[in-house]
């Protein structure tokens, strides 16, 4: 079964503490890799998000692009210093796909934890709007795929650069 987890958008400057929105570029970055996951057909039954607005609004732009049949909703263990064993917990207990949306340095040492089974190896860098697949089959965590916004505009910008005439 696949996993995704997902680091928020761009989000203004750190003075608004955790109800800094995302930037409109933020939005726009956050967008283009939601489609781009829609286009490799990734599809989840929920998105969980850390309650923090950045991530809040960023799991509604995944929401509205992915239509999860049980939507979205907040999650205890997803915020920046939270211990990502009790995501990974979260995650291995689940019968269906889903969506975790969260920020640093917690998105990285989940990821590390999967990939490598040690939480403080971060390995896995998570850039805003960043997207990582995971699957997990026989008790075996592998990373198959990640995406960044600078990933999908260079796949955009390479995609018109050709012709099929």
């Amino acid at each position: 079964m696949e996993f995704y987890l997902v680091r928020h958008g761009e989000s203004v400057s750190e003075a608004g503490g955790s109800r800094r929105p995302l930037t409109p570029a933020g939005k726009r970055d956050v967008e283009r890799v939601a489609r781009a996951a829609a286009a490799r057909g990734v599809q989840v039954s929920q998105i969980f998000h850390s309650g923090i607005l950045r991530a809040q609004q960023t799991a509604g732009v995944f929401c509205n692009i992915l239509s999860p049949v049980n939507g979205m909703r907040e999650l205890a263990g997803l915020r920046p210093d939270d211990d990502p064993l009790r995501a990974k917990a979260e995650l291995e207990t689940s019968t269906t796909p889903v969506m975790l949306v969260g920020h640093l340095p917690h998105m990285s040492r989940l990821a590390a934890c999967l990939s490598f089974e040690v939480p403080d190896r971060t390995e896995v860098e998570f850039a805003p709007a960043t997207i990582a697949c995971f699957s997990h089959e026989n008790n075996r965590w592998k990373m198959l795929w990640r995406l960044t916004p600078a990933s999908v505009k260079a796949e955009l910008t390479t995609n018109r650069g050709c012709s099929t005439s």
